[in-house]
C-alpha cells in the first residue's frame, strides 16, 4: 500500500509532531534551520502518522467487508506478505514476511484482505510476538474457520543497528488455532510456506 502524497493529516497533530521532531533534531546536536533539515520535521511528522495509521483502522471490519459464503474446506494460504512495522521499545523498524493460512468453515474472505489486516496491525508500535497473535486472532474470531495459522519472519533494526549489532539475525514467530494444532495439518502448512512455486 503506497503512501498517497496528497493524504491529509490532522493539522493540530501534525504541528505537535513537527515541533517534537524539531526539538529532537536540536537535541542530537543538529541545526534544524540547515537547508537539508528545514522541511524534515514536517516530513517526519507526516511519515509517523502514516506508519502508525493502524490505530485508526478496524481489521475485523476489513475482513467482514469481503466475506463470502462458499462450500470450500481446504487450506487457503497467502504467503510472502511484506511486513513493515516499528518496534515499540526503540521505535526502530522491523521488516520481513508473513505467511497466513486458514481452513474455511462456510465462509471465505477476499484474498487482498489478509495482507490488509497485516498492514493494520503492523502500522502500530509493535512487538513481533503480539503482531503475530493479533493477526491470527482477528482471522479466527472474524471468519470462525476450522483453524488458522501464521508464521512471521523478520529482521529487527534494533538488533542490527544498535545493541548486539547482529546484521544477519532473524526472528521467527508462529501461532496456530483449531485444526492447525494437529501435527499433519501444521506440517502441510509449513511445507507449503517453504516450497517455492516459481
Amino acid at each position: 500500500m503506497a503512501e498517497d502524497k496528497r493524504k491529509e493529516y490532522p493539522a493540530d497533530r501534525t504541528e505537535i509532531l513537527k515541533t517534537s521532531y524539531q526539538i529532537l533534531i536540536e537535541q542530537v546536536g543538529e541545526d534544524p534551520s540547515r537547508e537539508g533539515l528545514i522541511k524534515t520535521p514536517e516530513r517526519a511528522a507526516k511519515a509517523m502518522q502514516f506508519l502508525t495509521q493502524g490505530y485508526g483502522q478496524d481489521p475485523a471490519a476489513i475482513l467482514r467487508s469481503a466475506m463470502f459464503k462458499e462450500d470450500y474446506s481446504e487450506m487457503v494460504l497467502v504467503k510472502d506478505i511484506e511486513v513493515y512495522s516499528m518496534c515499540e521499545h526503540h521505535m526502530l523498524p522491523f521488516f520481513g514476511k508473513a505467511h497466513i493460512a486458514y481452513i474455511p468453515d462456510g465462509y471465505i474472505v477476499g484474498l487482498s484482505k489478509i495482507p490488509r489486516i497485516v498492514d493494520v496491525f503492523a502500522r502500530r508500535l509493535q512487538v513481533q510476538e503480539r503482531l503475530t497473535m493479533e493477526v491470527l486472532e482477528c482471522i479466527q474470531d472474524t471468519l470462525n474457520p476450522l483453524g488458522a495459522a501464521i508464521v512471521v519472519e523478520a529482521q529487527h533494526m534494533c538488533m542490527m543497528m544498535r545493541g548486539v549489532e547482529k546484521q544477519n539475525s532473524a526472528t521467527i514467530t508462529s501461532a496456530f488455532t483449531g485444526v492447525f494444532r494437529n501435527e499433519s495439518t501444521r506440517m502441510e502448512f509449513l511445507s507449503l510456506v517453504e516450497k517455492r512455486l516459481h
